[in-house]
């Protein structure tokens, strides 16, 4: 069934049929061919199942208290403190849009948001201190991909409810991969510099304006210090630490910073409510195909596929890295995940490599298949908010992608870089 499945997804995409769509009616156009009508009733009943889980509540309250801590202005604190910090190197406004990303993906958890919140803000800015538009719109759009990295990720929490897996290890094993992901972003600013005749590096910040920053962007900052400490302090469930998160963007956006107002609530809600429909539905859909696909016993046969390669551990992961970049480029980290973790995670798990570490090497490359054309979503999102080409930007985006693609590998083959934080925190063995 999956020979067939993805020859007539990728047709059903290319005549313009939202993924959502495809995953649902490609393997109901099957079933209908092989008189498995009886099936298809299953396959759409799954829809409302796969969404129906309090697990995945977090999601839309983690897009609500993104959009929240947008609308607040939060979004300008946290690059006004990263301008403070690094804004003096040469190509500073570069470095500060990653160190902004890295600090964002602290609040939002998406490629999404990040994109389309310091896109609109920063690129202008680059452009007015010097960079082209092309280069400015690159250095975003690689480092948007890191909020689905560090907590809270969205397609973390995915991971962990398809998987069974603690969301508490899986969003401290991201923390390390997120900042490596972003030195390596800035490693490759530094040594574009010359080529891309970056601006000349400025007058460093006085102790005074970085604790000036620094206190304009306390109360941000904390937002992942509260989550993660409820979280791993036991207070509250990661579902529950979402709402929370939603109720601290409301007091520091109405009463601490009194940047939000009450009318713009539906705005805000409605925007919250669009994108988290997109991905619960995309989630609904892909739990459907899993159930058909485990009806054919897709997976056994994939499973016994991949073994027959090779025994060794080291050189299926290396295959295992080409096959999700690969799918990365097609589909959405979220339906992927939901698609092959169960495919894959046990593979994995019995010839030794740990569950966290390969939900991560399965989530960062995925993530990173965001920025990969033809479907990389972070490369359109891009294209909207710079008015560039898609093509033009991804080919910008070569030396960003080559770093994180070095980043993939590290933590592939280093466990410790994505083991040791959870396993200080006593979530790992």
């Amino acid at each position: 069934m999956l020979s067939l499945f993805l020859p007539l997804f990728m047709v059903l995409l290319l005549l313009g049929f939202p993924i959502v769509f495809g995953l649902i009616a490609a393997p109901a156009i099957l079933l209908w061919l092989n008189g498995q009508e009886r099936d298809i009733v299953l396959l759409y009943r799954n829809v409302y199942n796969g969404m129906d889980s309090f697990p995945l509540m977090a999601i839309p309250f983690f897009m609500l208290a993104g959009e929240l801590m947008n609308r607040a202005g939060i979004t300008m604190r946290l690059v006004e403190f990263a301008q403070a910090v690094i804004g003096h190197l040469r190509g500073g406004l570069a470095h500060v849009n990653i160190l902004s990303s890295m600090l964002f993906a602290g609040l939002s958890g998406s490629a999404v948001a990040d994109v389309s919140a310091l896109g609109s803000m920063l690129i202008p800015a680059m452009e007015k201190q010097g960079y082209s538009r092309k280069f400015a719109t690159a250095v975003t759009a690689a480092s948007s991909i890191i909020g689905p990295i560090i907590p809270p990720s969205g397609i973390m929490i995915i991971y962990a409810y398809v998987m069974g897996e603690s969301v508490a290890a899986l969003f401290l094993a991201g923390i390390v991969p997120g900042i490596l992901i972003g030195v390596s972003l800035m490693v490759i600013v530094y040594l574009l510099a010359d080529r891309e005749n970056l601006p000349a590096a400025t007058k460093r910040a006085s102790w005074s304006e970085r604790g000036r920053a620094s206190l304009n962007a306390f109360w941000p900052l904390m937002t992942p210090v509260i989550i993660m400490g409820g979280i791993l302090g036991g207070i509250f469930t990661p579902t529950e630490a979402s709402a929370v998160a939603v109720g601290y963007a409301i007091f520091i956006g109405l009463f601490v910073l009194r940047t939000l107002n009450v009318a713009d609530m539906p705005r805000i809600l409605m925007r919250a409510a669009m994108t988290s429909a997109v991905v619960l539905l995309l989630v609904g859909a892909a739990m459907a195909f899993k159930t058909v696909a485990s009806l054919s016993h897709t997976p056994e046969l994939l499973a016994s596929i991949i073994l027959s390669l090779s025994d060794n551990p080291l050189v299926l992961l290396l295959l295992i890295n080409l096959l999700l970049f690969a799918v990365g480029m097609f589909l959405d980290a979220g339906p992927a995940i939901i698609i092959l973790g169960p495919i894959l995670g046990p593979i994995f798990t019995q010839m030794g490599v740990d569950s966290v570490h390969f939900a991560i090497i399965m989530a960062v490359n995925l993530t990173v298949g965001l920025l990969t054309p033809p479907m990389g979503l972070v490369l359109f999102v891009s294209s909207s908010v710079s008015g560039l080409r898609v093509e033009t930007i991804a080919k910008a985006t070569l030396p960003f992608l080559a770093a994180e693609i070095v980043v993939i590998f590290l933590i592939t083959y280093f466990p410790a870089l994505t083991l040791t934080v959870p396993r200080l925190a006593g979530f790992v063995d």
